[in-house]
């Protein structure tokens, strides 16, 4: 099975952990910036925004979260504006290194009701239930197998009448002559997005949709709304969806 991707997470949060989150040179540790890192964070809080206004507007127009389940926290670019909102906030990372970054994130902004715990893939050392759990630019980096097991984990830790608002990639953009299906034989481009002698490898993982589906379905979901996300011609899908009372 392959580990590799948790290795190199961990290497990005120790070398460069803000740019292992959003791949923009201004991120980058060497050059960032009081108004870089304001720029993040506020992404972070529009980010958060536009999760609980879609929730809202397609899902349940009443939904106010009180304990929400970050899965891939980083460094706590969505966590800390999912604090202001909710009672209690659970970030969950393989890396002990962004852990950390994300600590002193949340003492820098006096956020007192997160708590932060290390992931592996039986998520071992998450307890009890959520009513919002979320993912963004996180599975993609996961290998495939390993990431339909973390999902259908997830889907048991929401509660009855729960959101899950959850994103995964699915296709490339440069398969667009096969209409998104990745030729038999197609060697190149491969799977990651950063590879060279300095940096950790980032993998891009696309997922396919019929078995994420086939867990909502069978966890009960009923109806889902989703959004298109394309990160540099890596394609996905944003799902919003409610587990059944």
């Amino acid at each position: 099975m392959d580990m590799s991707t948790d290795t190199a997470w961990e290497e990005w949060g120790r070398r460069d952990p803000y740019y292992g989150v959003i791949t923009d040179p201004k991120f980058r540790n060497a050059g960032i910036n009081d108004q870089a890192r304001q720029e993040f964070f506020e992404s972070g809080r529009w980010h958060v925004g536009h999760v609980l206004e879609t929730i809202r507007r397609h899902i349940d127009p009443q939904f106010n979260p009180t304990s929400v389940l970050d899965f891939g926290c980083g460094v706590g670019r969505v966590l800390i504006p999912f604090a202001a909102v909710a009672r209690e906030v659970i970030g969950l990372d393989v890396s002990p290194s962004m852990l950390l970054e994300a600590k002193r994130n949340c003492d820098e902004h006096c956020v007192t009701n997160a708590h932060l715990q290390l992931s592996d893939d039986t998520l071992s050392t998450l307890a009890g239930s959520f009513d919002l759990i979320h993912s963004c630019i996180v599975f993609q980096h996961i290998p495939v197998e390993r990431g339909r097991s973390i999902f259908f984990k997830l889907l048991q830790h929401l509660i009855p009448g729960g959101v899950g608002a959850l994103q995964l990639t699915y296709s490339k953009a440069c398969f667009a002559a096969t209409n998104g299906i990745a030729p038999a034989l197609q060697l190149e481009p491969p799977n990651q997005l950063v590879a060279s002698d300095v940096d950790p490898e980032i993998q891009m993982n696309p997922y396919n949709m019929n078995s994420i589906l086939f867990m909502m379905q069978e966890s009960g979901v009923t109806r889902f709304y989703t959004e298109f996300s394309d990160h540099g011609g890596e394609l996905g899908v944003f799902l919003f969806f409610k587990k059944p009372v």
